[in-house]
């Protein structure tokens, strides 16, 4: 079972092992997560780090109160919240003022 640390420590401390975890977890958003990056002039490292940083710092009680619910049931928590937080980012509208700046 990963932890979210530890996912939290691999991009910190080695960013090609974070990629392909995403890579080997869900390929397909491992793609939309480095698009995304790229538009935001982000490594996908980054992209990812901003995501939990940001869910941290701006989530609603909704979105902690439906990641909650998901942990409850998961046998892969540190996925689970890694990845829920990286969509949550991913799913914000975007906004002129942050657009090349990494939100």
């Amino acid at each position: 079972m990963v932890m979210l640390g530890d996912l939290l420590a691999a991009a910190r401390d080695h960013a090609e092992q974070l990629h392909r975890w995403l890579q080997a977890c869900d390929p397909d958003f491992a793609e939309e997560i480095a698009a995304a990056a790229a538009r935001d002039g982000q490594s996908p490292t980054g992209y990812v780090r901003a995501a939990v940083a940001d869910f941290a710092r701006h989530a609603g009680e909704e979105d902690w109160a439906t990641l909650v619910s998901n942990l409850r049931e998961s046998q892969d928590p540190g996925t689970i919240c890694l990845l829920a937080m990286v969509h949550w980012r991913m799913t914000l509208p975007v906004c002129a003022h942050h657009v090349g700046s990494g939100r």
